[in-house]
């Protein structure tokens, strides 16, 4: 069986107010034209389709009409698409039937009640278990298990198993990712690759946006990542990932083909930070016909000069880059000095830092119980809103 393996796409992200439409739409050109040339068997989207839960008719559009042009361009192959952490589980139930018709599966819940669809065969190919994200808590113990079970007692040919995960697996490279830790990334825990069960010749991940094999695994667990960047810390290859799986119980095949950007972000420098006017040169020497979004990492002991953005976006005019965000820091020994934070420190710090900030200014105890506490009311109020 071959497969093509992809994930969080994001449609319908927003850069620092700046629409990324065409970005988005070359980026699902791209994944058209592979599928084209490689003629999968099968390609599994493993969630986060779109970057908020209510995405605009313009970017359901976008979607459904790329995943019409993915099935023109190989109409024999099966299309599964599970829901991420920024996807509404029920929008992905709505259209089901009709979808069937162009070979498509969109799982947006767990279904407690009927594992068996989650189960999905490729005829005389191969049988994909598809799972979409939900809280940990809502996952019954031993369901990945379970639904490999019974993908192995339909097994009677030793055909290959791929199953479909989205969530933040133990010992994964999260670089990119805000408020990140080995413990948490995007608001999902992490989990040991081993809580997803054996029978699987290859775990399809979606959520971590850099591509990569999980270690320990044998190549068989893998994040695609994401085609298209949506952070500027994301400094690396996007890509999908093509599989190919002889049988059950072969090793796979891996091919990482990469998906470029009409408009690449890009920081200046590229590592560390420079002073406002080494900034501004930097800018001034940035190449003139070439598009990208520029965000400037600057260090400055108080504030930015009043008018910098101004400034900025002055030394860009005539030229293809756009100038959407100044990254300013201060020292560590001035940031030491006060409890005082800009809004754009505000925004950088991670809710769980922010309140053990505030127990620790009050001479509050915060344990590691009240630690998971919060972390469960978080998870709460995202999966409400999901929904």
């Amino acid at each position: 069986m071959r497969i093509l393996h992809t994930s969080d796409w994001h449609l319908g992200h927003v850069l620092y107010n700046y629409d990324r439409t065409a970005e988005q739409q070359s980026m699902l050109n791209q994944i058209i034209e592979i599928i084209k040339n490689e003629q999968p068997d099968a390609m599994v989207l493993s969630g986060d389709v779109y970057h908020t839960s209510q995405p605009s008719a313009a970017v359901q559009t976008m979607f459904t009409e790329a995943i019409v042009a993915m099935h023109k361009a190989c109409p024999t192959m099966t299309i599964v698409v599970t829901a991420g952490n920024h996807d509404s589980g029920s929008k992905h139930e709505i259209f089901q039937t009709p979808w069937r018709a162009l070979n498509v599966y969109a799982l947006g819940n767990i279904d407690k009640e009927n594992p068996e669809r989650h189960i999905i065969e490729v005829p005389g190919k191969g049988i994909i278990v598809a799972v979409p994200y939900a809280y940990e808590r809502l996952i019954p113990e031993g369901f990945f298990q379970q639904l490999l079970d019974l993908a192995s007692d339909r097994n009677s040919d030793g055909l290959p198993i791929v199953m479909m995960a989205h969530t933040t697996v133990s010992g994964c490279d999260f670089k990119g990712h805000d408020n990140a830790s080995e413990r948490t990334v995007g608001g999902i825990d992490s989990m040991p690759h081993e809580a997803f069960g054996t029978g699987y010749d290859y775990l399809a991940l979606g959520h971590i946006h850099h591509a990569q094999f999980i270690h320990g695994t044998e190549h068989r667990m893998r994040y695609s990542g994401t085609p298209l960047a949506v952070s500027f810390d994301e400094a690396y290859n996007h890509s999908v990932t093509m599989i190919e799986i002889s049988k059950h119980g072969e090793a796979p095949n891996v091919k990482e083909i990469n998906v470029t950007n009409p408009r690449p972000l890009v920081t200046l420098p590229t590592t560390g930070t420079a002073t406002w006017d080494e900034a501004k040169q930097l800018l001034k020497d940035f190449p003139d016909d070439m598009a990208a979004y520029i965000r400037l990492n600057v260090q400055v002991e108080d504030s930015l000069p009043t008018g910098a953005m101004d400034e900025a976006r002055n030394i860009a005019s005539g030229k293809q880059c756009i100038v959407c965000h100044v990254n300013f820091t201060r020292p560590e020994q001035m940031r030491n000095k006060s409890r005082m934070l800009t809004v754009q420190e505000l925004q950088d710090i991670p809710p769980l830092d922010l309140v053990k900030r505030y127990a620790s200014d009050n001479n509050e105890i915060f344990d590691q119980e009240m630690e998971d506490m919060f972390n469960e009311v978080v998870a709460i109020i995202q999966e409400e809103e999901r929904k």
